[in-house]
């Protein structure tokens, strides 16, 4: 009689699952050489094939524009020459950090001689499910083959043959680079079903980690059976202090705003002190029109608006908590400091929020009352990212408060366990 394997019954889904997991136990013993070898092939294959890469994702690009897809949503999708070299150049960062696997968290004799150590071990298999940004393939496939662990990809149907080419290409790279290839798979499937079974392969996936809008991040949060590590969206503020400089103030506030919309640590409110507001505004209402940026303004912003040449329009409530990823603005002017942090507390997705100032005392009292990831002072939102903080990439920016929070670099992506040494010890 044949007795036929598990695999044999599963869906591919879960097959690739269960390969994913016999790929991560494979990958958690590897010296660090062995998987820096990996990643610097990747981001090689990934300059030499770059033209595969631009060709399968102009094709999303015009799919997407006959959709009529949003300037900055296809911003987020489009990858050119330029930017699948910048990709490549962010692998070769990952190669050079540091290993976290094996690293003592901490560790002491007991009083009773055995040798008690914290050490940090891959997650397993973890699954990403994420929008229309190809980058995102390759540096989760990056941190998570670092940090050695197995990952599935399971990206938006808008980025379908993006994806599709740029994770051939990254199997190709591991595979030649005596790792498992199955180490890097992307999800099969473009429907919907497949990101429920993914969401209920418990046991085979260990960690599930959304990217996106809040409408993604939510349904796998409340639908997954798979543990989740929720990252969040990002309706960031700016808040220009009474105690500010000018011309710091507009210059953080447009690189905050306009450098790149459709991303999540992209200003999206701006709250102005009253005492600075008929000084401040004007300047930041023409710097921000100059930028193509509409201004959702209240009633104290609209005021100093008329001779502006921004675009303004009234903000409603709905303003306050949008996350815009496009050239829009929400703009208040608030009484106090304090009165900022309380709009803050009300509206922020928990994300990113500066102030900008001149007052060390203003500084200190908005950093211990903002409770988001990152708090910027006299520094644009746009720093929140995993590379800019120097941690090569990142995974997700995480606005939870459990096991990981802001960029998610290299640490965040293990777990720990301990090893307990003893010379025949038994326990009375």
């Amino acid at each position: 009689m044949t007795t036929l394997s598990p695999y044999d019954s599963m869906s591919p889904v879960s097959q690739a699952a269960y390969r994913a997991k016999g790929a991560a136990a494979d990958l958690a013993p590897l010296p660090r050489a062995a998987k820096d070898d990996a990643l610097l092939a990747i981001a090689d294959a990934l300059e030499v094939r770059a033209s595969e890469i631009v060709e399968a994702n102009a094709e999303d690009v015009a799919k997407a524009r006959e959709a009529g897809t949003a300037e900055g949503m296809i911003d987020r999708l489009t990858l050119t020459p330029e930017r699948v070299r910048a990709i490549a150049a962010d692998v070769r960062d990952v190669a050079a950090l540091p290993d976290p696997v094996g690293e003592v968290v901490r560790g002491s004799t007991l009083p009773n001689g055995i040798d008690l150590r914290q050490v940090r071990v891959p997650l397993g298999v973890v699954g990403i499910i994420y929008e229309g940004r190809p980058n995102v393939t390759v540096d989760a496939a990056a941190l998570c083959l670092k940090s050695g662990n197995a990952v599935l990809l399971r990206g938006s149907s808008s980025a379908y043959r993006s994806n599709t080419a740029l994770v051939r290409v990254l199997r190709d790279a591991v595979g030649g680079a005596g790792l498992p290839a199955d180490a890097v798979q992307l999800v099969p499937g473009e429907s919907r079903e497949s990101v429920r079974e993914l969401m209920r392969a418990r046991g085979l996936v260990d960690v599930l980690i959304p990217r996106g809008g809040a409408s993604l991040i939510n349904t796998v949060v409340q639908e997954s059976i798979v543990p989740v590590i929720e990252t969040g969206t990002g309706n960031c503020h700016v808040y220009v202090d009474a105690a500010a400089d000018l011309d710091t103030a507009v210059e953080i506030l447009v690189n905050s705003k306009a450098q790149r919309v459709g991303v999540c640590n992209a200003a999206e409110t701006l709250l102005v002190h009253q005492d600075i507001a008929a000084e401040f505004l004007p300047r930041a209402l023409d710097a921000l029109a100059d930028a193509g940026v509409t201004v959702h303004a209240d009633e104290r912003v609209m005021a100093y608006a008329k001779d502006s040449r921004a675009t303004v329009v009234e903000a409603t409530t709905e303003d306050w908590e949008t996350e815009y990823l496009s050239l829009d603005i929400a703009a208040a002017v608030v009484d106090s400091l304090d009165r900022a942090v309380e709009h803050i507390r009300l509206w922020s997705s928990g994300h990113t929020e500066a102030i900008v100032t001149t007052s060390q005392q203003a500084a200190r009292r908005f950093t211990r009352l903002v409770d988001s990831t990152t708090v910027a002072v006299n520094a644009s939102t746009r720093f929140t990212d995993g590379g800019q903080f120097g941690f090569g990439a990142e995974i997700g920016i995480s606005t939870q408060k459990l096991h990981a929070r802001g960029p998610m670099g290299l640490p965040e992506l293990t777990s720990t366990k301990y090893i307990v040494t003893g010379d025949g010890h038994v326990r009375r």
